[in-house]
């Protein structure tokens, strides 16, 4: 009786023990320092990592149940054996390091998740060995990564598969990502990839890559660049976190509650052409556009001068457009920041899903 009652104790300590350890979540910023990652479209890929990185840490430091760690907070350049090491040492029950994408091309756009794996196929193993290619700026990177070559897709040194529970945990937490950011942030979802990524091998604890999007290509870099872009991108991965902790763990912690908002592209422009409603369809006036008049939806962008008649905008009715770099931004309407978002939101229906608002300066 005496050994049931300790089992029935030793149990119970044990299981108030696990119920009161903090979950700890390591959140890596990608590259910093003299390693900028990359660089299109006037943005910088270290510099959105971190900003995204430390609100998603912010957003999960007022849990009490979660313990954060950063790999850095500055823009300083970490080795990534320093950073799995990191990882390893704060014994982290998850990994998760974001980046963003590039291409040679402008043409691609989407978000992707990368978990470790051994594909090296295509353009994936392209991301994988531009992610791994930080390990040349590191001084003695020979000794210190015992051969591993970022440039060659026959390497397997320090490409082994992690467990297999490890990986489907890895793989569970990566599809909760790309589905919020498929259904809540309606960016278009290029999946849940394996790829040999020397980071994530390098850990012992579940661990994935998140690449934001793609710098190349001009919608998605501003959408990136914005405060409301790096504030959705954050939401929808410390909410994926929590309820990767909550169904892992078996706890009831109540999600944060997401405020996603579109984006405000400020940019500077000088000379607007309008459509005159008052003459005939074809007939354009020029006006200046005041400082802060308002706010007007961008719906494309072409290097082709269209005539401003709805036949030419999908039925879409005052239209206006700027010259700017030898191409032509086409607009829909103009106005405060509520009209704003109600013409956003008929643009969209009209079939332009990558427009957004800018402010008329």
């Amino acid at each position: 009786m005496k050994k049931i009652l300790l089992y029935i104790l030793l149990s119970l300590s044990v299981f108030s023990y696990a119920q009161e350890k903090k979950f700890k979540v390591i959140l890596d910023a990608g590259h910093g320092g003299k390693d900028p990652g990359a660089q299109k479209n006037g943005c910088i890929e270290k510099l959105i990592a971190l900003d995204v990185v430390l609100r998603i840490g912010k957003i999960l430091e007022a849990y009490p149940e979660f313990d954060i760690k950063y790999t850095r907070t500055t823009d300083v350049f970490i080795p990534l054996k320093d950073r799995a090491k990191m990882a390893n040492d704060f014994e982290a029950d998850l990994f998760v390091s974001v980046h963003c994408n590039s291409s040679v091309s402008p043409k691609p756009y989407g978000a992707m998740t990368l978990v470790m794996g051994l594909s090296r196929a295509g353009m994936n193993f392209e991301i994988a060995k531009a992610e791994n290619a930080v390990i040349s700026l590191e001084e003695n990177y020979k000794e210190k990564y015992e051969g591993f070559d970022p440039n060659n897709p026959n390497t397997q040194i320090g490409l082994r598969i992690m467990q297999e529970e490890t990986l489907m945990q890895s793989i569970d937490f990566a599809s909760s990502v790309q589905s919020y950011f498929k259904n809540s942030l309606q960016r278009k979802d290029l999946g849940m990839h394996q790829q040999p990524l020397w980071v994530l091998d390098a850990t012992v604890m579940p661990g994935v890559l998140i690449e934001l999007g793609f710098l190349s290509n001009l919608e998605e870099s501003r959408y990136m660049k914005s405060e409301e872009g790096k504030s959705n991108y954050s939401q929808i991965i410390a909410r994926s976190i929590i309820e990767y902790k909550n169904n892992l763990k078996g706890t009831n912690t109540i999600p944060n509650t997401l405020d996603i908002k579109e984006p405000i592209i400020i940019e500077p422009e000088v000379v607007v052409v309008t459509s005159d409603s008052s003459t005939v369809a074809n007939s354009t006036t020029i006006e200046a556009v005041p400082a802060g008049s308002g706010y007007k939806v961008q719906i494309s962008f072409s290097a082709k001068k269209l005539e401003l008649i709805p036949e030419n905008f999908n039925g879409l009715n005052n239209i206006t457009v700027a010259e700017i770099n030898g191409g032509y931004k086409y607009y829909y309407g103009e106005g405060s920041m509520e009209i704003c978002k109600k013409l956003l939101a008929e643009a969209k229906l009209k079939g332009y899903k990558s427009a957004f608002i800018v402010e008329s300066k």
